[in-house]
């Protein structure tokens, strides 16, 4: 019997066979989707921040970007001593400006002028001097590869020693290769190449002339840096330059020095296997230019 029969006599009759427990369909749950991590955008901005500053010479109150103590991480170096961070050109951020009267340095330099300095740049820069405002979030190449444009000026003007104007001309050349390392591969690349390559290599070999003279006029350190850091340095230029004397002699007093670090004779041991190859080639040059002069006279 089941359990709903004799509900016809009620006139339900078709709910006589009703299945008490029927069993309904399983819905499906939909499945989430999975969420694909989105990718953490990274901006040269975030190692920034406003850095207040008063100017020397016109005492105006003022902000600068610059990198934050720690933030940007080192990834290495280039023979020149160039150092490569991670997401960041930490170069392009060590210029000081002041948007009021133009008056521009390195930070290391920017707090230190004597009177006679002051009154120079007064005459030389803030009486021409027309603001330009840097209103992004950050520098572009451009932007500051200009600031340290300024900021040679003003050393120019000041008349600073040669170690300060090579130190500004080596930042350049340096932030004028990050430049060169970013260039986007467009119709004018080729033609930008030419340009930067050509800047480069006219303030390094400035760096190169300014550091020999204040080695030999100015005691050490250097721009904060001691005497086989800047020994180490020089060798460095003269051998992109193939000034092999110059870079053999300085390679040679690093290697025997009891003051320097193994760190700084690994890198010159390193120099000196790219400056014995600048040897041999030019040796081979040479020679073949002699035979062929032998054979001209023949």
């Amino acid at each position: 019997m089941g359990l709903l029969e004799g509900l016809s006599s009620l006139g339900l009759g078709n709910l006589e066979k009703l299945d008490i427990f029927e069993k309904e369909e399983k819905k499906k749950i939909p499945e989430k989707k999975k969420e694909e991590p989105k990718e953490e955008v990274i901006r040269e901005a975030d190692f920034l921040f406003d850095k207040s500053y008063t100017c020397p010479i016109c005492e105006t109150d003022f902000k600068c970007k610059t990198v934050r103590a720690g933030k940007a991480r080192m990834i290495g170096s280039d023979p020149d001593l160039r150092p490569k961070y991670e997401h960041v050109d930490v170069l392009k951020y060590d210029t000081v400006i002041c948007p009021e009267c133009g008056y521009a340095a390195l930070s290391r330099y920017f707090k230190f002028m004597t009177r006679i300095q002051a009154k120079l740049i007064k005459e030389g820069i803030c009486i021409h001097y027309q603001g330009h405002k840097y209103d992004g979030d950050s520098y572009t190449y451009d932007e500051a590869i200009e600031r340290y444009k300024l900021v040679l000026a003003n050393a120019i003007v000041k008349k600073a020693k040669p170690s300060e104007k090579a130190y500004i001309c080596l930042k350049t050349a340096w932030v004028l290769r990050g430049q060169l390392e970013n260039l986007e591969m467009d119709a004018s690349y080729v033609k930008k190449k030419v340009i930067y390559t050509r800047q480069e290599e006219e303030y390094i070999r400035n760096a190169y002339d300014g550091f020999l003279t204040a080695r030999s006029s100015e005691p050490f350190p250097l721009c904060g840096m001691d005497e086989q850091t800047v020994d180490y340095l020089l060798a460095a230029l003269a051998t992109r330059f193939e000034d092999v004397d110059v870079a053999g002699r300085l390679i040679s007093d690093i290697l025997s020095s009891k003051t320097a670090s193994s760190r700084t004779k690994d890198k010159a041991r390193m120099l000196k296997e790219e400056l014995d190859l600048v040897i041999k080639r030019k040796k081979k040059e040479e020679k073949e230019k002699k035979e062929k002069a032998d054979q001209e006279e023949e």
